[in-house]
Parts: structure tokens; C-alpha cells; sequence
């Protein structure tokens, strides 16, 4: 049994792709048994849709091991590359074809029920393959060399996990890690140990978590393991440096770890932009006659423009134009920019209540629509005050790792308005950053959800 488990988990990349072609094509061709007939185009839909499948699933290095990796994380990605796969192949073979789906049901069918089949069918190979290693079949014996903070929080998340199907067998040390917690991770024996052990084939895997400032023994300790058969990875230290979506990358086959990095690449990006696409486009419909009613109000409550356009920051420091309905009798885009505070005296007769309830940002959509900025992500700040904050707040330029947004995670959080001390700026970096580390179509759609019952006002707003 444990031979025929190690033999499935070793062919599980060649055996899903068969199972997605059997499944989206045979979901496809199913629609056609509603029909007296089975028109070219759905067989066109079909193979082109697999073949999208499978080209985005490899761009995405999607038929890996899922082993140690949470089940929702397998599922966002078969989501979003089954939306993009349908969404692409559909739209080609529907020029073809006008008449490709006889009504708004089927295509909805269609999508729906492919998708929940990829969904379904791999969560089933997870329950199985789950119980079978809390049942002690198809484990992986591992060994992790180290004591420190890194190993301990390695070995916590392997113990607190039994589906990943890895047993810790033993740790072992070099003796000079300061940061040692030696009696909680139980018995601790030495690398040449370590050595003879993987030689008498006790474990199949090595975690290397040593510190980074154990780079001579590290590399040592690769010589030596490398006359063994075990499978060895090494756990990057990353108590050392506060990471931003860090992911392993390579240049030209060799490895590199990304420390600091935008979770917006590849589908994802794709995906954020015709999610702003669509609400933008469906929110300005709704605000048009509004907008309308704000332009003429500043037009006959004051001399000046309607619109101002201010630059700040957008996505990688880059100077972008941001739009806003004029709500002072001054326009300042220079080297000094002051905030707006309680009873400031620059606005305009509807320039508080604009701000207050952030009507003056609703120009920002047509940012959106161009591509400049996003409905959520950090809020833009004026290049002058980026300037003076990048300076006295650590990774406060890491904020421009994503498109600015007309709303965002810090202002739902209370964050929103002024920020004239360098505390209130540091918690709305703080979340910011959060937002960039957790980001998910999901996660926009709930903040812009929380926005519109309390991120348009606030108590520092002025």
C-alpha cells in the first residue's frame, strides 16, 4: 500500500493534467448534449480551452508538489487560471461563433460546473492522501539541522500539520548557534552524525535552518550530504529580514530568493486589472450624474478649475497625475505640501464637506480606467511628504510595490486623513504593507465592501 502511495505522489503532476483534459473537455462536449448537434466550435472550445489551461498552468509552475502547501492556496490558483483559461478561450471561439451558447445559462453552467469539478476532484485526492499519512502511510522522514528560533518554528509548523505527511526523526547541530533551544526540540546530536545517519538512509529529507552567519558550516555541510541519496532544502532565515511576498526565483537556473516583491505578477496582475475595469466602469456609471452636480457646485462656489491634479507616487516610485475635485482656493504640487487641518482656512465654501466624506476623490475612477491607480491598494501621498517619510520610516517606499487605490486596508483600520505625526504615518504603513503581504481578489472585495459603510468619513479628515 505505502509503495503503490509513494508511486501515485510520484507520478501526481502527469496524472492531474490527464484528469483537468478529461474534465474541461468533457464539461465542455456535455453542453453539446442539450443540442441536436455538436457544432466545430464547441470541439474548438474545448481543445482551446485545455490548451490555455495548461499554457498558464505551466507559466504558473502550477503542477508541483502540493504536499506541504494549504488546500485554499491549490484552489486560488485553479481559480484564477480556469477564470482567465475560460475567459480567454470564450471570447475567441465566440467570434467565431455568435451562437456558440444558446443562452446565459449555459454559460454559466459551463463555467460553473467545470470549475467546481477541478475544485472538487482535487480535494478529494487531498482527503485521501491525508488520511492515509495521519495514518502513518506515505511519510516522508525528515531530519532538521538546527536549534535556533528558525528550526524551532520549522518544527512547530511540521508537528501542528500531520497531513503534510513528514515525520521529524532527529535534529542536529553544529554547537555554535548562540540562539540554541535545545531542550524543547528533545534530543540534539552532531553533524557528523548527521552524516552517518543519512548515509544509513534514516531519513529522506534534510531541512537545513541554520543562521546565515553559519555560511562556512552550511557549505560544508552540502559537501558532505552531497555523497548521500537524502533530498536536502534549505530554509532561508527569515527572522533576519522583514519580508515582503518573498517567493524562490531563479536567473538562468540559479536560485535566488525574492525578499522584497509585488504579489501582483503573472495572472494576478491580470486578474486586478479587469477586476478595476469592471467596477470602476460599473461605479462611474452610478456616480455620473453626481459627479455632474459636485463639478457645477465648485464651478459657482469658487473661481478656479473643477479638477485638481496633484502628483504623487504610483507602482515602483514612478510619478503619476491623480485627480481630485478642487476643495481649496490653492493648488500645491511643489517641494511643501501642507495637510489639511480642523477649520483650515484654503477651503473652499463645499471644499470640507468634500473631504470629509471623500467626495473630492471620486475623479480618481478615471485614474483606475487609465491604469495609474487601482480601487484598492495604499492610499498615494504627495511627493513631498514620500520624500520626508522614506527617510525616518523603515520599508516606507515598499508601499509602491502595488498600484496606489482609492481606498485601501490602513483607511477601513481607522488610518485615514491626517497623519501629522510620524506615529499615525507608521501604522498606516504598517497596514499597508499588510495589505501587500495578504492580497487577494477577496481581500479587495472586502475592504471595498467595509468602505462603504465606514472608510468614506473619519475623524481626522479635514
Amino acid at each position: 500500500m505505502n509503495k503503490l502511495i509513494y508511486n501515485w505522489r510520484a507520478n501526481i503532476g502527469v496524472i492531474t493534467r490527464l484528469i483537468d483534459f478529461v474534465v474541461i473537455l468533457s464539461s465542455t462536449l456535455g453542453i453539446a448534449l442539450e443540442y441536436n448537434h455538436l457544432p466545430i466550435s464547441m470541439y474548438l472550445l474545448g481543445i482551446g480551452t485545455i490548451l490555455i489551461f495548461y499554457l498558464i498552468s505551466e507559466f504558473q509552475h502550477f503542477y508541483v508538489s502540493w504536499r506541504t502547501t494549504p488546500f485554499l492556496s491549490e484552489a486560488w490558483q485553479v481559480t484564477i487560471i480556469w477564470f482567465l483559461s475560460a475567459f480567454i478561450s470564450v471570447s475567441i471561439v465566440t467570434v467565431l461563433d455568435h451562437n456558440l451558447f444558446y443562452g446565459r445559462r449555459h454559460q454559466v453552467s459551463w463555467f460553473v460546473t467545470t470549475w467546481l469539478v477541478l475544485l472538487v476532484y482535487r480535494y478529494i485526492i487531498r482527503k485521501l492522501l491525508r488520511s492515509f499519512r495521519i495514518n502513518g502511510h506515505n511519510i516522508r522522514h525528515v531530519a532538521i539541522v538546527g536549534t535556533g528560533e528558525l528550526a524551532g518554528e520549522l518544527a512547530e509548523r511540521i508537528r501542528s500539520n500531520p497531513w503534510m505527511g513528514l515525520k521529524i526523526e532527529y535534529f542536529y547541530d553544529d554547537n555554535l548557534n548562540v540562539y540554541s533551544n535545545k531542550a524543547s526540540l528533545g534530543d540534539v546530536y552532531d553533524l557528523e552524525q548527521l552524516i552517518d545517519d543519512a548515509r544509513a538512509k534514516k531519513f529522506e529529507r534534510v531541512y537545513i535552518a541554520l543562521p546565515v552567519t553559519h555560511q562556512n558550516c552550511i557549505s560544508n555541510l552540502l559537501k558532505d550530504l552531497a555523497d548521500t541519496a537524502c533530498t536536502v532544502l534549505y530554509v532561508p532565515d527569515i527572522f533576519t529580514f522583514e519580508l515582503l511576498n518573498s517567493r524562490v526565483d531563479n536567473v538562468d537556473g540559479l536560485p535566488v530568493v525574492n525578499i522584497y516583491s509585488t504579489p501582483l505578477n503573472g495572472t494576478n496582475r491580470i486578474l486586478k486589472r479587469i477586476f478595476d475595469l469592471i467596477v470602476a466602469g460599473v461605479i462611474l456609471l452610478i456616480i455620473a450624474i453626481p459627479m455632474i452636480a459636485i463639478a457645477l457646485a465648485i464651478k459657482l462656489s469658487s473661481k478656479g478649475p473643477i479638477f485638481f491634479k496633484q502628483t504623487r507616487y504610483g507602482i515602483q516610485g514612478k510619478p503619476i497625475k491623480v485627480w481630485k475635485f478642487r476643495s481649496m482656493t490653492v493648488m500645491e504640487d511643489g517641494n511643501i505640501v501642507t495637510q489639511a487641518k480642523a477649520g483650515d482656512s484654503r477651503l473652499t465654501p463645499i471644499g470640507g464637506f468634500l473631504r470629509r466624506t471623500s467626495l473630492d476623490e471620486l475623479p480618481q475612477f478615471f485614474n483606475v480606467i487609465q491604469g495609474s491607480m487601482s480601487i484598492v491598494g495604499p492610499r498615494p501621498h504627495a511627493v513631498a511628504h514620500n520624500e520626508i517619510y522614506r527617510k525616518v520610516i523603515n520599508g516606507y517606499m515598499l508601499r509602491h510595490m502595488v498600484k496606489p487605490g482609492i481606498t485601501g486596508w490602513a483607511q477601513i483600520n481607522g488610518w485615514r486623513g491626517e497623519t501629522d505625526t510620524v506615529e499615525k504615518m507608521e501604522k498606516r504603513v504598517e497596514y499597508d504593507l499588510e495589505y501587500i503581504r495578504n492580497w487577494s481578489i477577496f481581500l479587495d472585495i472586502k475592504i471595498i465592501f467595509l468602505t462603504i459603510f465606514k472608510g468614506f468619513v473619519g475623524r481626522n479628515v479635514y
